[in-house]
């Protein structure tokens, strides 16, 4: 059940006490900080003082009008996404689908057209007709495919080609390149299992040795960098979660540590969340970091840490809303990483996931919404490891367990 919310918690005083102290020591990142919080202050004060809205709106006719244009035309600064044009079906796609705005049957089956050019004769797919097949496009468009949920769409995935292209990138040691003779990274091996694992192609070896190079990317920090000794970054974080639940591993992760690491990333004072620490917050993290959250919860859960919350998530979810809903949405439509940038396809995808993720706990009976502003604030839920609708991933996945997985020659068999 959904339950009213106190009062924004950045206009009580003692909210002001977690602005940043750069201690008298003046830096670049110091100056950056001070200058975003100031910007974020503004946002909050401008609602304050205006009385004729008493709650933050989410500005849904204005978001469903930049999205649905989109899909048809995209200016020429979008050029420079060429090699990302099925991730800019996914992020529109996903975007509607959190605002609860249906596909008509033209515009789906055309787009399922588009990413049938998309796909390559030796499988994957690439960023647009024509190019490489690369495993970041080939998440979008499988994602993008299922969200629509057709016979058309699934229709679309050539099987056993893509699982030859997944065994293509694999490495011995069990991670994945992104393309043929890329980068080596944990966001490959996330790709690889995510499309594998929604389209029933996961064999036996596949992803041997892959649970064991994810958890040597969890470095000192308790978070997860790209590579073994990386950094760690809110976006590899996720992405080697949620390929460790897929693998049902995530046991053999720290997950203390991990917890105490992400937990960290929440702003004191914006209330979003920064991607790696010492740096500023962004929009995007609230999916990429928050999402975090309902695995950490499920898997601490599955662990017997009983004092778990029933009805929270493992971070502040109405200062996340806030930030998102006072300092994200552009006011001609479309989310931004932060007061002052430009809105785009990516941030109103991210943005939106991580406000319903903020919005929703748990599922079925034990559902518990926290709803900033009024009820016309709430999204559909979002499945937090897949990030499209929970009832999409549960469609795509019964239709194919129906079909066996391919069979097909590796130096593995």
């Amino acid at each position: 059940m959904a339950q009213p919310t106190t009062p924004l918690r950045c206009f009580r005083d003692h909210h002001f006490k977690e602005k940043f102290k750069d201690e008298n020591v003046v830096t670049v990142t110091s100056v950056e900080q001070i200058a975003v919080e100031l910007n974020v202050q503004e946002a909050y004060e401008s609602f304050r003082i205006d009385w004729r809205m008493p709650q933050p709106i989410l500005q849904r006719e204005k978001h469903f009008q930049y999205l649905k244009k989109g899909l048809k035309n995209l200016s020429e600064s979008y050029s420079c996404l060429d090699a990302s044009r099925p991730w800019l079906c996914y992020w529109i796609l996903h975007s509607l689908e959190l605002l609860g705005e249906p596909l008509d049957e033209s515009t789906a089956s055309h787009i399922c057209q588009f990413l049938a050019r998309c796909q390559c004769p030796n499988g994957g797919f690439g960023g647009g007709p024509g190019q490489e097949p690369h495993l970041a496009p080939t998440y979008a468009a499988v994602n993008a495919l299922c969200i629509m949920g057709t016979e058309e769409a699934y229709g679309v995935i050539n099987r056993e080609k893509l699982l030859e292209f997944l065994y293509s990138v694999r490495q011995p040691n069990g991670s994945f390149t992104m393309h043929m003779s890329g980068e080596v990274d944990v966001r490959s091996a996330y790709c690889a299992a995510s499309v594998a694992s929604l389209t029933n192609i996961i064999t036996p070896t596949l992803f041997e040795g892959t649970p064991e190079w994810v958890i040597s990317c969890q470095n000192w920090e308790g978070g997860i960098g790209g590579v073994p000794g990386m950094e760690a970054h809110g976006g590899y974080t996720f992405c080697g979660m949620a390929a460790m639940v897929i693998f049902k591993k995530e046991w053999m992760l720290d997950l203390r540590a991990l917890l105490r690491w992400v937990t960290n990333r929440q702003m004191r004072f914006e209330g979003g969340f920064q991607g790696r620490c010492n740096k500023l917050v962004d929009g995007c993290y609230s999916f990429w970091q928050a999402g975090l959250l309902p695995l950490l919860h499920r898997a601490l859960h599955a662990a017997g840490k009983d004092t778990l919350s029933m009805t929270h998530w493992m971070f502040h979810q109405e200062a996340l809303q806030e930030y998102i809903l006072l300092c994200c949405q552009n006011s001609t439509g479309g989310l931004l990483d932060k007061p002052g940038k430009s809105r785009d396809f990516y941030h109103t995808c991210y943005c939106l996931s991580g406000l319903s993720v903020a919005q929703h706990f748990g599922g079925g009976e034990l559902l518990h919404e926290i709803i900033v502003g009024d009820e016309s604030n709430r999204l559909k839920p979002t499945h937090p490891v897949y990030n499209i609708g929970p009832e999409k991933v549960a469609q795509a996945v019964m239709h194919f367990l129906k079909l066996s997985v391919p069979r097909i020659k590796t130096n593995s068999n």
